[in-house]
């Protein structure tokens, strides 16, 4: 062989090796997911929420059931001032006043994502659960801390998935109202819809 033949052959090796380098190196490059932000109207305000993207299977519950309108209509059904107001239960859409409410849901589960840089501040965004030892979530009940100094004592117990971002104030108005034995807004807490909107 040639120098020059051999020199060809050389570059085309190494333009090839090279661009293959460049395109294996794309393919391995984490893809940057922005966040998903709900907007949810209630009758006492709007919030946004954020949805963390570190935990993938309450975000995309909760985005399969904004899209599916589950939430329009449901009520802020649990009410505790400094502790939470809680919704999303599917049996309080059009609830007659006074009836205990907190059992329904959408008969699943979700397995807990519960991720030790995401504690229960003021305003994050919690999925309930009933108690058990693999402490799963409810598909479709949450709750959003109220106290200002969080809840520390649920850190390690339930999953947080998102946190609001604006609102603040609506979760106050939402906690202070009257509430009935069981923790149920005297005058119903509605759910007016939830949005994706970023």
């Amino acid at each position: 062989m040639n120098k020059v033949a051999f020199l060809s052959l050389a570059c085309v090796f190494l333009v090839s090796n090279t661009m293959g380098q460049s395109k294996k190196d794309q393919a391995v490059k984490p893809k940057t997911e922005k966040e998903v932000v709900v907007l949810m109207k209630t009758t006492m305000g709007d919030m946004k929420i954020k949805l963390y993207n570190e935990t993938p299977l309450h975000r995309d519950n909760f985005i399969k059931l904004v899209n599916e309108k589950f939430y329009d209509g449901l009520l802020f059904h649990r009410v505790i001032k400094d502790f939470m107001i809680q919704g999303g239960d599917p049996l309080s859409k059009d609830a007659p006043a006074g009836k205990m409410l907190g059992a329904g849901d959408p008969g699943y589960t979700i397995p807990a994502e519960i991720l030790p840089q995401f504690s229960h501040k003021k305003g994050a965004l919690a999925a309930a659960r009933t108690n058990n030892p693999e402490r799963r979530s409810s598909g479709s009940q949450f709750y959003i801390v109220h106290n200002n100094n969080g809840t520390p004592h649920l850190d390690g117990q339930y999953t947080v998935f998102g946190e609001v971002i604006e609102g603040m104030d609506v979760i106050d108005k939402i906690a202070t109202v009257k509430t009935a034995p069981g923790d149920r807004p005297l005058e119903d807490v509605k759910i007016i819809s939830v949005s994706i909107v970023k």
